[in-house]
């Protein structure tokens, strides 16, 4: 079960990275744009629409990613001194409750709006403009995925209830814990109390303002 729920999580991080390339696409794009707007004189109507969706499918995209590695906003004023059999039976109700039927109500509805899309090849409204039903298929995809990681979640809560505990989950970019960089480095906090102080006095050497 832990291997199965482990390569959900490693698909929902991939998809989440893969997408996450329009971060790249878009600003070159939006590069672009201006120098060809401010410098060469030629606006592109097209482009901000390009933009919306490219934005608006790096935002859907990114949300069973974010799911698998436990990052979305939490109220966790309490939450988190609640024992973890405690905390798994919270998100149990509110993912049977709240997620399912809302996840679900989105991809249904966004395959309908899709398939809408595609039947009358749907554009945007200016002077040049794009194909609108391609972006409008991001939404049941988006859905899909992010349902799949809801049912792993709730996998998991239901282990948690069983064993007392949560299981482990695929592990991504964290943040840099300065006191754990430290003692990799075998640096103490007089080296760099000492290191300023040679610094200033370098800096500002006696006799000189």
């Amino acid at each position: 079960m832990q291997k199965l729920l482990l390569a959900v999580d490693r698909f929902s991080t991939w998809v989440g990275q893969a997408f996450a390339w329009a971060a790249v696409v878009l600003t070159l794009l939006i590069s672009w744009e201006v120098f060809s707007r401010y410098v060469l004189n030629k606006p592109h109507g097209w482009v901000l629409d390009a933009q919306i969706m490219l934005y608006g499918t790096m935002f859907m995209t990114a949300g069973a990613y974010t799911l698998a590695k436990n990052g979305h906003v939490r109220g966790d004023v309490l939450y988190g001194f609640f024992r973890p059999r405690t905390q798994a039976s919270i998100d149990l109700v509110l993912y049977i409750v709240f997620f399912l039927p809302g996840i679900v109500a989105l991809t249904w509805a966004g395959w309908t709006f899709a398939q809408d899309s595609l039947a009358i090849r749907e554009q945007t409204f200016n002077a040049d403009p794009l194909p609108l039903y391609p972006f409008k298929f991001i939404i049941p995809l988006a859905g899909a995925v992010l349902l799949l990681q809801g049912v792993v979640e709730i996998a998991r809560c239901v282990i948690c209830l069983r064993d007392g505990a949560w299981p482990s989950r695929e592990q991504d970019v964290e943040e840099v814990d300065v006191d754990k960089l430290k003692e990799m480095v075998n640096v103490k906090d007089e080296d760099i109390a000492a290191l300023d102080t040679y610094a200033q006095r370098q800096g500002h050497p006696e006799g000189k303002a």
